[in-house]
């Protein structure tokens, strides 16, 4: 018997043409094998997180529910990651083609070599929580609390919706 699990993704990108970047990768998340009911969220211009400077990001989020594991799910966001030309990272927080996050996978916790879940440092970042409030305002984080609670907790600003 297959279990499905809903499963939240963090979009972003600031290189290239940043829009179609993030709509392509949703795209593909639809596409995934054994995912189901994909959710969007809208498109919003962010300003970057960390001490690089460089140019504003484009980020969005999307839910689905999904049968893949944890590992497989990340392993299957890296693949859409090359596949739309994410280079390794020169600098951490530094710009980059595409940036998929596994934010949030049913109710599970994982701290390993290789992920953490949930994504951790999701209750202090805007450009995370307002696209997945978009879609998810009640979606309690596993051990961090309620989306639209947490989002309320940040300052206003910083996030600002595209047409």
């Amino acid at each position: 018997m297959t279990h499905w699990r809903p499963a939240y993704v963090g979009v972003g990108s600031n290189l290239g043409d940043p829009g179609a970047q993030v709509r392509a990768a949703i795209d593909r998340l639809a596409a995934l094998p054994t995912t189901r009911h994909l959710l969007r969220a809208p498109l919003y211009r962010t300003a970057p997180f960390g001490p690089v400077a460089q140019a504003e990001f484009t980020n969005s989020a999307a839910g689905f529910l999904t049968s893949l594991d944890a590992h497989a799910l990340l392993e299957a966001l890296r693949a859409i990651e090359r596949k739309l030309g994410r280079e390794p990272a020169r600098v951490r927080w530094g710009p980059r083609m595409i940036d998929l996050d596994l934010l949030v996978l049913g109710r599970e916790r994982i701290r390993d070599a290789q992920l953490t879940l949930p994504h951790p440092g999701i209750a202090e970042r805007a450009f995370v929580l307002v696209p997945l409030a978009a879609i998810a305002p009640t979606l309690d984080v596993p051990g961090v609390g309620r989306v639209s609670s947490l989002l309320a907790r940040l300052p206003a600003g910083g996030v600002e919706a595209l047409p």
